[in-house]
Parts: C-alpha cells; structure tokens; sequence
C-alpha cells in the first residue's frame, strides 16, 4: 500500500494597486471675475455655493488652492473643462493637476 502525498494548496491572492492620485489646483489670476470662478466651480466640480466661494477666496488670497484629488484621467479632464470653460468667456482662468504626494 502506497501512500501519495498531496500538497495543500496555496491560493495566491494578487492584490490591485489603487491608481495615483492627482490634485487640481486653481490659480489665481486679477481679471477673472470671482462670480465666474464660483459659477465655474459649481458646474465642473459639483460644489455647493458656499463651498466654492471658500475655494475661490482661498485661491485669491493665497494664489492657489487644491479643489479636489482624482485620478489621473478624472483630474486632467476636470482642469481641462474648467480652463475652457474660462477661455470660452474670454478670461484667464487656468486650473492645472499634480500628483498628490
């Protein structure tokens, strides 16, 4: 009688790295209306009108502000859509995106 051995197996989980994150970061500029800033950031960024007058004033005083992390292709698109939404008007509105660290 012959015993075979069996091997437990071993279940290998493969564990998914979460994607790098970004920031979008308005900067201030003296001929963008502020009113349009926080118009723009309520149709882009879905911020309620409080909240994006306290954005909008933190990036006036300060120079810049960090609105929100995303991924990669989320922020790029946001900051993307914001810009052009400034150009569109004529104004120099620019957002721009980072790694967050």
């Amino acid at each position: 009688m012959t015993k075979t051995v069996v091997a437990p197996r071993t279940k290998t989980k493969t564990k998914t790295q979460r994607p790098p994150l970004y920031k979008v970061i308005l900067l201030n500029d003296d001929y963008t209306p502020r009113e349009f800033v926080v118009l723009v950031l309520k149709a882009v960024f879905r911020m309620s009108g409080d909240q994006a007058y306290r954005v909008m004033m933190t990036a006036h005083q300060r120079g810049a502000c960090v609105i929100a992390v995303y991924t990669r292709d989320v922020a790029e698109t946001k900051a993307k859509e914001a810009t052009e939404l400034g150009k569109s008007k004529g104004y120099p509105l620019f957002f721009t995106t980072e790694p967050e660290e």
